[in-house]
């Protein structure tokens, strides 16, 4: 499989972190909260958190702090579509194809919900086919771009298509919550809106860089799900978020790698370009140490936290976009998510020199 392009999408309206706990203070929500609450939101937003600035789909910050069900559904509604065929569209610029020449769509959110799902959304607006194949994927959290590309993969390595569109869209300022458990308070000072999309190929592309999907592995432990997960609460999503993701993360990720390195007889020294889900600032500095990785090595993946925060299953496009934008070296390039389940997918990826 190949990636002939990348495209991304965020909401217009950027907000630093600092106009973030300015809102919060103003907000009827600053009055509702205990003084715990107050410090744990304090120290997230004023302290160096790997955050600097989110794109949130709202006019203003005000109203992030309308939290009820109809309001989030219609957030969610509002702007999903429109970003995923805003990336979508980009993609298809970029790799030279035309919304016609798509032979299925795989669609990934877990932000919210429509029926039908977001699939005919973004088929509509680009004017892709009506036999085309739609897939909506959902629950998959911020781990849902690798399991996305392996449907494609294996739809392309079936013969049933030549070309896939994948699309990951959260509109995380629509599942937005709060209370005065920490987890959920962290949660809300890390999330941003955005979607990224690729266009997938069973043949390279005849121009750009050939970057070739070569292997990829999952890790899944249920048993754990009780770590990162959304539960329903009065109607509306709540995020649960525990201080052990950035060790399971961190450890489940290097199973993940080693399957797939020791599959293909390499070394975790050939791996020019690391192209990871960050999480947070405490999953970067975790992957860094159990990796044993420089922190230049992360570079990418810090600096698309440092702008957009944690984009759910968006972020891994950004980042490979921004690799890809900077002539990174070229040779064995991995990719890698982690998430709801608990989850972890990584992928070896072949990418020629730039």
């Amino acid at each position: 499989m190949f990636f002939l392009g990348i495209g991304t999408s965020t909401p217009a309206s950027r907000y630093t972190k600092a106009e973030c706990l300015d809102a919060f203070r103003n907000s009827e929500w600053f009055e509702r909260l205990d003084a715990r609450a107050h410090l744990v939101a304090r120290t997230v937003l004023q302290r160096d958190n790997g955050i600097e600035a989110r794109r949130l789909a709202v006019d203003s910050l005000a109203d992030v702090f309308c939290i009820d069900p109809d309001t989030l559904s219609q957030r969610f509604l509002d702007h999903a579509p429109a970003l995923a065929t805003e990336a979508a569209a980009r993609a298809l610029a970029r790799a030279g194809c035309l919304a016609q020449d798509i032979d299925a769509v795989v669609v990934s959110t877990c932000t919210g919900y429509v029926c039908p799902g977001l699939t005919g959304h973004v088929a509509e607006r680009l004017g892709l086919r009506p036999d085309v194949l739609a897939f909506d994927l959902v629950g998959q959290g911020c781990a849902a771009a690798l399991p996305n590309l392996q449907l494609g993969a294996s739809l392309l390595k079936s013969g049933a298509c030549e070309r896939v569109l994948s699309v990951c869209v959260e509109v995380s300022s629509a599942a937005m919550y709060l209370d005065n458990d920490p987890g959920v308070l962290i949660s809300a000072c890390l999330f941003g809106d955005g979607a990224g999309a690729a266009v997938l190929s069973r043949t390279p592309g005849a121009a750009g860089r050939q970057v070739e999907w070569k292997d990829s592995a999952s890790l899944l432990e249920p048993s754990r799900r009780d770590a990162l997960k959304f539960e329903q609460r009065a109607g509306m999503l709540r995020n649960i978020l525990t201080r052990e993701v950035p060790a399971l993360a961190a450890d489940y990720a290097e199973q993940v790698l080693d399957t797939v390195l020791h599959r293909a007889g390499l070394g975790r020294q050939v791996i020019s370009a690391w192209i990871m889900h960050a999480g947070g600032r405490d999953v970067l500095r975790a992957l860094e140490r159990r990796l044993e990785l420089a922190p230049t090595d992360l570079r990418y993946s810090a600096a698309m936290l440092r702008e957009y925060g944690n984009l759910s299953s968006a972020f891994v496009y950004f980042v490979l976009q921004a690799a890809l934008q900077d002539r990174a070296p070229g040779g064995w390039w991995w990719l890698s998510s982690f998430g709801a389940g608990f989850s972890c997918h990584g992928a070896l990826l072949e990418v020629q020199a730039a």
